[in-house]
């Protein structure tokens, strides 16, 4: 079994592939301030509620945009599993050629997405992550990594709007059932949700605009299901995406 972990600045998620099944999937809130122990111990967790022993484990690979989580994370699957983890970075084959100006910028959460949009739907292929940040990266036929964009996440700006204003509350995010709204409450989803979602589809057609060719639209992160439903510039809509460019990735570098 190939166990798969991204670790970005809001979640650590951990998804579990049985051969090329994918089994399950388990989120913790990402804290730096966590002991070896408490990270070995929260992944045996999630492993045993999958019936998953170490027995089982062929391999663990891992992305991570939060350096300071690292030391103690891997230390914790060296202690609870004695596996030396994969880490998704500088010398790793992916199979994407990044060929942006500083290609040691981008995140390994960006790369092993785009791994999995080119090896799942092909290229040219458009990734938008709606995570922490909201995150375009165009991937053409050849799997070029070729340009990226990044914004703000929906529910990032959103916790700037009521955390830096004394009277607007923490509201869920959602589309409301009109623009024309007459409480604070569903005026607030009406400007977030219609700002936010006009924001995508401009930023998409910008790109289709300048990229000169059609390309796929891959969806994924946690809130992207909220703008999925309501766009028809976006193809598809996978939760999993991440999981399957590590596994990507881990099939390149299992030798």
């Amino acid at each position: 079994m190939l166990v798969a972990i991204d670790i970005g600045n809001t979640n650590i998620t951990v998804g579990i592939f049985n051969k090329d099944t994918f089994v399950a999937n388990y989120r913790m809130t990402t804290k730096v301030r966590r002991t070896s122990d408490e990270f070995g111990f929260m992944l045996n967790t999630f492993l045993t509620r999958s019936n998953v022993t170490k027995e089982n484990i062929e391999a663990i690979i891992v992305s991570s945009v939060v350096p300071k989580v690292m030391y103690s994370f891997v230390n914790g699957i060296r202690k609870f599993y004695g596996i030396e983890p994969i880490i998704v970075g500088p010398g790793i084959k992916t199979g994407i050629s990044i060929q942006l100006e500083n290609p040691k910028s981008v995140g390994a959460d960006r790369i092993a997405d785009a791994a999995g949009a080119y090896y799942t739907y092909g290229g040219p292929v458009l990734i938008v992550d709606f995570g922490t940040a909201t995150t375009y990266d165009y991937v053409d036929e050849n799997g070029c990594f070729k340009a990226g964009a990044i914004s703000v996440g929906i529910e990032t700006g959103a916790n700037a709007l009521w955390g830096q204003t004394a009277q607007l509350p923490e509201i869920e995010i959602k589309q409301p059932k009109t623009i024309l709204a007459k409480t604070t409450k569903t005026e607030m989803q009406a400007g977030i949700f219609y700002q936010y979602l006009g924001g995508v589809e401009y930023t998409i057609r910008q790109f289709k605009k300048e990229c000169k060719t059609d390309f796929k639209v891959v969806a994924t992160g946690g809130l992207g299901t909220i703008v999925f439903k309501h766009t028809n510039l976006i193809d598809y809509y996978d939760r999993e995406l991440i999981f399957k460019g590590l596994k990507a990735i881990y099939e390149k570098n299992k030798e």
